[in-house]
């Protein structure tokens, strides 16, 4: 049976999922959840596909009625969530009664959460990806009453026992800062910037205002380039650290065009770019060196403990009988999935 969730108060949220991979190659940035590692595991913890739609919620408060018995999961930056005025727990699933209310408020630490519902939501798609894009102007735009179809229902589930955790899934939640450590690896045109490149590890830059899912902008001292022949545009990576001008530095996003003219200093790593979805204006950034090796390792460790969740959750979720047979093929299944 299906259900929906009735938007209330949508702050600045839209409905997203990992990206729009077939987008660059037709000259569409990729987009997406801008900290894929929180979006992910919120779908897992509501055993959602990795990719499946969900709400990205961005600083401000979010509210949402849910019109029918419901199963979510809110990851990312700490917050306050609340159910029907009861306070649950980030980082774990939860039940939420027909006519009962979500709230999110409170964002701190970081700058975005993600709220999944147990069916995924549905939504408008382009090129296999409802990701929002705002320089075609696709995607779906929240309003208060704006209603968000999903696929399944679930029964309320709750601890009989003085309504203790239900849950312990044993996931390790990622640490959120106002001082966070970005690594990079070398960029392709990190010669052309000389000695001045060090700059780059000896400086604490400051987030700007102006900073968005395409890029962010960072106060500081700034590598300066030291040949002057002309730069022709090329496509760029995401996490491409750029210096488009002499008074910022660019750390290019999800959002960011796929070609650019400007020298590329340095790449921020994968998991990099999570920390960089939760920095908050004001916030200061210090950059450390990596290699590919070491940040290929620590992209597939963090994907391995994505996978142990969800084996995990896989065999919860059948023990409950929810999106699964509890019958003991159905848990033999999700024991080995």
């Amino acid at each position: 049976m299906s259900g929906s969730l009735i938007i209330q108060q949508p702050g600045h949220a839209v409905v997203t999922d990992l990206g729009r991979f077939r987008g660059p190659r037709y000259g569409l940035p990729v987009n997406g959840a801008l900290d894929q590692y929180s979006a992910r595991a919120a779908n897992i913890l509501t055993a959602n596909a990795e990719n499946d739609p969900l709400i990205e919620i961005t600083a401000l408060d979010f509210r949402a009625r849910a019109t029918t018995d419901l199963l979510i999961a809110v990851t990312g930056a700490p917050l306050t969530l609340t159910v029907g005025g009861r306070e649950c727990q980030q980082w774990e699933p939860v039940s939420v009664r027909a006519g009962e209310t979500i709230a999110v408020r409170g964002i701190t630490g970081g700058l975005r959460a993600y709220l999944s519902v147990h069916g995924s939501i549905t939504a408008p798609e382009l090129l296999g990806s409802c990701a929002p894009d705002t320089v075609i102007g696709f995607g779906l735009k929240l309003a208060e009453g704006t209603e968000l179809k999903t696929s399944r229902t679930v029964p309320p589930i709750r601890q009989p026992y003085f309504d203790l955790p239900l849950f312990r899934l044993g996931l390790t939640k990622p640490e959120f800062s106002n001082h966070p450590v970005i690594e990079v690896t070398d960029g392709p045109d990190v010669h052309e910037f000389g000695e001045t490149a060090e700059l780059l590890f000896n400086t604490e830059y400051t987030v700007s205002p102006r900073s968005n899912h395409i890029g962010l902008r960072l106060g500081g001292a700034l590598p300066e380039r030291q040949s002057s022949g002309e730069v022709l545009s090329r496509g760029v990576p995401v996490g491409a650290v750029e210096v488009p001008s002499r008074e910022e530095l660019l750390v290019l996003h999800r959002g960011r065009g796929v070609t650019a003219g400007y020298p590329v200093l340095a790449v921020a790593t994968s998991r990099s770019l999570d920390v960089l979805a939760q920095a908050r204006p004001g916030h200061t950034i210090t950059f450390r060196k990596t290699t590919v090796p070491e940040a290929t390792a620590e992209h597939r460790a963090a994907m391995r403990e994505l996978e142990t969740l969800r084996a995990t959750v896989n065999t919860v979720f059948a023990l409950l009988g929810i999106g699964t047979s509890s019958s003991r093929a159905g848990l033999l299944a999700a024991a080995n999935s």
